[in-house]
Order: C-alpha cells, then structure tokens, then sequence
C-alpha cells in the first residue's frame, strides 16, 4: 500500500512543511513576526506545532550563546497567549540555566513536564549533579529517574568531567 499521492497532501500538512521551511530561513530580526503570523493559522493545532518545532530547534542550537535570552524574550511576548508554547519556552530557559550553572529552583524542575525532564537527562551541556542527582530521586517517570541516574554514574567515572 502506498501512501497518497503529492496532489492529495492535505493543505494542513502542505502549510505546516511550508511553515517550518521558513521559519528555519527567517532571520532573527524577522523571527517574531514570522511566528505571530504562523499563530494566525485557522489550523491552531497545526499552527502551534509548528512554532513548538521551531523553538525546539532554535532553543537547540543557542541553548547557551549570549543571543538565547533576546531571542526567548521576544518569542515570549509573542507567545503569551499560548501556555503550551510560553511552557516550553520558558522550559527551555531553565535547561539554559543548567547548562550554565545558573540559579534554579528544585520546584521548578521536579515540577516541569515529562519532555523537559527527559531532555535534561540527555543534554549533554546539562552536567549539573544536583539536577541529575534530584531527577534521579524525584523524576516523574521511571524512565527518568533511570535516565538520570545513569548520567549520573557515567560522569563520576569521567575523570576530567566537571565536577
């Protein structure tokens, strides 16, 4: 069985291909326009995942260059009205802050989703033993705790690692 022909892609899927293509291309400078203007898709699901793509990949990339908090700041105002998109935003804020060894709060992380919880465990700029060490007592799932307690182990043998 083959999947449908190209002609009978639906114009949801058409749009959100075409979507994450420019969102990729935008420049920084034109980036919260471009996702305001996405967000006014009559498809807000579609519209929405879209965008969560587009902070993924971004808030990838930048996790810890010095533009990250400009980006996310104006990416927030844009965003504000969607809690799914302001959570993950601002999850990503708070990986930053353990990649860069910044201030966080044990609330905020035994608090945050499953997503954000399992993305700490395989981060490799996420080396903090007190975050892994938390998730690996009071992780959500399982799964997290497991994954956490094992990065644990694997960067105390690492003899040069950070401490």
């Amino acid at each position: 069985m083959t999947g449908p022909a190209p002609d009978d892609e639906p114009p949801e899927h058409l749009r959100y291909a075409r979507y994450l293509e420019e969102l990729e291309a935008v420049a920084d400078s034109d980036a919260c326009a471009l996702v305001a203007a996405v967000l006014e898709d009559e498809d807000a699901l579609m519209a929405e995942s879209a965008v969560c793509r587009h902070l993924d990949r971004r808030a990838e990339r930048a996790l810890t260059d010095p533009a990250f908090t400009d980006w996310a700041r104006g990416m927030a105002a844009v965003v504000a009205d969607r809690p799914f998109l302001a959570r993950r935003l601002g999850e990503w804020g708070l990986l930053r802050a353990l990649a860069l060894d910044e201030p966080w709060a044990a609330e905020e992380l035994t608090g945050a989703s499953d997503w954000f919880q399992r993305t700490v465990t395989t981060t490799p700029a996420v080396t903090s033993r007190d975050a892994l060490g938390l998730l690996a007592a009071r992780g959500r799932t399982r799964r997290i705790r497991n994954a956490a307690s094992l990065r644990l182990r694997l960067r105390l043998r690492q003899p040069n690692g950070p401490r």
